[in-house]
């Protein structure tokens, strides 16, 4: 019996393990003899990119149900050491740690969210990082309209002004309006703070001014050039010694690759993640085939993936394919995403879609809106025939990303 690991139960690990079990029906001579298993923390596939939203309760997909009928064997643990010598990974779960062995290893243990080390931060700042986080900002939030009348109760402070942080930091106008209501509706603030001298430093210069359009028109703060020095249960402060009172505050300052890459050795970038090459093999590992945010893979002839979906689901599906090749001796392929494209939720002001890597806008406001519900309820599922738990949002049968 030959072997292939999956590490990971997000977007890239888990079109990888699809991949593979259907390149093991259409390569591999006796299929039977050919093992998947994907090892994850949980049980669940979590729509990280919805996070964002209210209810998140509703944006996890059963591994189970995204893996039915495929032949996949599912372990939960936690991936605590990856030996490459001995081709062995090290998994501690409910039941003690175990040894695995594989002949071919899929890393796809996904990011996090990089906290510095900012007094308070870890303690008082929520997140949407992780389906626990944002149901705890989910509930923290629920709790605001019993509290006392006081400085900063309906206001929301957002760190970082990415498509992370412009997603939540619009998002929480609504949310925070609808929990003041009409009788408080003057205390409804929301702050984003970014270190950068211009908002949305990441999004270009084309879509910048309808970003700062948006932000200006759902009455959105803006502190540019700053960063926090201090984060309190009831409010921060910013370097420049300026205190905000507020109740709410998110992080959302940016991803850093899993460790475990940092246990392959060789060559990582700044985000953490390993070099691979066109088929995703991580260069100067044999046997270990890295995708989605641990991965630096080419999209094109000029540009590296990003850390998102639209690149995590190809990249799993090359991922997948290539590790059965290399055991069956196939040829693999090469993976490209030459098509880029941003669809970037701002709350009810819309939406903003652009396509290309120089981001030119498409569509605005409400068509683009309808384009990200799209993407966002559809096209990141994976495609199984149940509906996703008792989410009426959740479609029966679901491609890949745009």
């Amino acid at each position: 019996m030959q072997r292939i690991l999956i590490i990971g139960g997000g977007f890239a690990g888990v079109w990888a393990a699809r991949a593979a079990a259907r390149a093991r029906r259409e390569l591999a001579p006796r299929p039977s003899d050919l093992s998947i298993t994907l090892v994850s923390r949980d049980p669940y596939l979590t729509i990280r990119p919805r996070l964002y939203e209210p209810a998140p309760e509703r944006l996890r997909v059963p591994l189970d149900q995204a893996l039915a009928g495929q032949g996949v064997e599912r372990m939960e643990g936690e991936v605590t050491e990856l030996d490459i010598a001995a081709l062995t990974v090290s998994v501690a779960g409910a039941g003690g740690e175990r040894r695995l062995a594989y002949d071919r290893l899929v890393l796809a243990a996904g990011s996090r969210l990089f906290r510095p080390t900012v007094p308070g931060a870890g303690e008082h700042a929520f997140s949407v990082d992780t389906h626990a986080d944002a149901m705890a900002l989910d509930r923290h939030l629920s709790t605001l309209a019993a509290r006392p009348v006081g400085p900063g109760r309906f206001t929301a402070i957002v760190v970082g002004s990415g498509f992370t942080g412009l997603e939540v930091a619009t998002e929480l106008v609504a949310r925070l309006r609808a929990l003041a209501g009409a009788a408080h509706a003057t205390e409804v603030r929301v702050v984003l703070v970014e270190r950068a001298d211009t908002v949305a430093p990441d999004l270009g210069p084309e879509p910048r001014p309808l970003v700062e359009r948006a932000l200006r028109e759902l009455d959105i703060a803006l502190h540019l050039g700053t960063s926090v020095a201090e984060v309190r249960p009831d409010g921060v402060r910013l370097l420049g010694g300026e205190w905000i009172p507020a109740l709410t505050t998110v992080w959302a300052g940016g991803l850093r690759a899993s460790d475990l890459t940092a246990q392959l050795g060789g060559e990582r970038d700044a985000l953490g993640r390993v070099t691979v090459d066109a088929a995703l093999r991580v260069e100067g590992v044999e046997h270990v085939i890295a995708a989605g945010d641990v991965a630096r893979a080419k999209a094109d002839a000029t540009h590296a993936t990003l850390m998102s979906c639209q690149h995590a689901i190809p990249m799993g599906e090359v991922a997948g394919r290539n590790a059965v090749a290399g055991i069956v001796g196939a040829p693999m392929v090469r993976f490209a995403q030459p098509h880029y494209v941003t669809c970037l939720d701002l709350g009810p002001w819309g939406a903003l879609f652009t396509q290309g890597w120089e981001r030119t806008v498409t569509l605005t406001g409400f068509w683009a809106k309808a384009m990200k519900e799209t993407i966002n309820t559809r096209l990141i599922y994976p495609p199984i025939d149940a509906a996703v738990g008792d989410d009426a949002e959740a479609p029966r049968r679901c491609g890949r990303a745009a």
